[in-house]
């Protein structure tokens, strides 16, 4: 599988990149799974529900099916994170998965940039990341840079990088 990452700082517009790109990339035929990274506890599951139940009741892990999805939940339980890696090899085959987060892992990514979070360029200390897509110009940027909001360029840079 082919993997393509967006990343940021918080605010920084990475999540509707990603929604956007997704929509794009899927409209010209191709099939895009996404791996998103939390750096805070969360949980996709409701207190009260089966589901929770039986986590709370130590199962490792809980499959949760219907008619329209399924999602399984895999506790941890004091172990560590996984690596981007490990995740991936458990996700179906696609034409391309994008992930978002994940800043330190070595797979090539475009850093999303809004001026309003007042932060630096990853970019410019990060050689994982092979173009920027900004609000705005962006002096001394050696790499490509794109508008934000240009999301069919966006789509066609990420996939002639990926070979799609």
């Amino acid at each position: 599988m082919r993997v393509y990452g967006v990343t940021g700082w918080k605010n920084a517009g990475k999540t509707g990149l990603m929604e956007r790109l997704v929509c794009e990339i899927t409209s010209r035929g191709f099939s895009v799974s996404t791996v998103k990274h939390a750096h805070h506890s969360t949980d996709v599951d409701q207190p009260g529900r089966d589901s929770h139940r039986h986590r709370a009741a130590g199962a490792r892990e809980v499959m949760l099916a219907s008619p329209h999805r399924w999602a399984l939940m895999h506790e941890l339980r004091g172990a560590d994170e996984p690596p981007l890696e490990a995740l991936l090899a458990r996700l179906s085959p696609v034409d391309l998965v994008l992930i978002e987060g994940f800043k330190r892992a070595d797979h090539p990514k475009i850093e999303a940039h809004r001026a309003e979070t007042g932060k630096p360029l990853l970019a410019l200390q990060n050689a994982t990341i092979r173009a920027v897509a900004a609000d705005g110009p962006q002096p001394g940027c050696a790499l490509p840079v794109f508008d934000l909001d240009d999301t069919a360029a966006i789509a066609d840079f990420i996939l002639r990088e990926v070979g799609l």
